[in-house]
């Protein structure tokens, strides 16, 4: 029998979700049927705002705040998502720290150390607290937003791509450890994506990546959501450990 992409009665939380690929994905995950958690570090207006439109869709939205690269954080959440919409079915790890990009010389230590902190142990925090539940109810969805960066390593990249390298090889890990509990653990990896700022400013200049694209175009957010709602739906229920590039092509995983 065809399955439906449909996520109702699914409690889902997206990290980052006020930022510009978070508030799509959120708004699409409830599209799709799903309650939402969204978290936030400081835009606690962009996070009311968001709980609004989702509520108006006729779904349920909690918002929650704290830094996700902190380990007493994603406990809490936890505690507060459970007790006011109940437990998490799909966690969508999408927050990361935002740096200047330069040369492996020239850029901070301390750039590296808050990749590693948004990129891996954000996962980690949040596999642990929220995997325990999907393990009890036989069933969940663990996603992390890559990068295509992460099989390019273009100059001044470096800080980007150990962290994003990293959360790599700790999906593939988890992926094996909680796939007999019917928990699938994914990522999506966007392009240069298009996003709500691009589209209320002037046009960027973008011929010298799209000529490297097979598709000859930059990615909408909205298609990044989309692959990350496929992923939380049962329509993927038999794919895990996968890396998958949403960017037109313009890197391929080989066999």
């Amino acid at each position: 029998m065809l399955k439906q992409l449909d996520l109702t009665g699914k409690m889902a939380l997206v990290t980052g979700a006020t930022g510009q690929l978070g508030r799509v994905i959120a708004r699409t995950l409830a599209d799709c049927g799903a309650n939402i958690a969204l978290h936030y570090i400081n835009n606690e207006a962009k996070a009311q705002e968001l709980q609004r439109e989702i509520e108006s869709m006729g779904k349920q939205a909690i918002i929650v705040q704290g830094d996700i690269t902190r380990p007493e954080t994603a406990p809490r959440l936890q505690e507060q998502i459970q007790s006011s919409l109940g437990g998490v079915d799909i966690v969508v790890a999408n927050a990361v720290i935002q740096y200047a990009w330069t040369t492996v010389l020239e850029q901070a230590p301390e750039d590296y150390l808050g990749q590693f902190e948004s990129c891996v142990m954000q996962s980690v925090y949040l596999a642990k607290a929220f995997i325990p539940y999907m393990k009890e109810v036989k069933g969940g969805r663990f996603i992390g937003i890559n990068t295509e960066c992460a099989m390019q390593n273009f100059e001044t990249q470096s800080a980007y791509t150990a962290g994003k390298r990293g959360m790599d090889g700790l999906y593939r890990v988890l992926a094996k450890e909680v796939g007999k509990y019917q928990i699938t653990v994914n990522q999506v990896a966007p392009g240069w994506t298009i996003s709500e700022r691009d589209r209320s400013s002037e046009p960027g200049h973008d011929e010298g990546y799209t000529r490297t694209v097979p598709l000859k175009r930059r990615g909408e957010d909205q298609e990044i959501a989309n692959a990350v709602a496929f992923l939380a739906s049962d329509l993927s229920s038999f794919i895990t450990g996968a890396y998958i590039p949403v960017n037109g092509g313009n890197v391929m995983p080989a066999i």
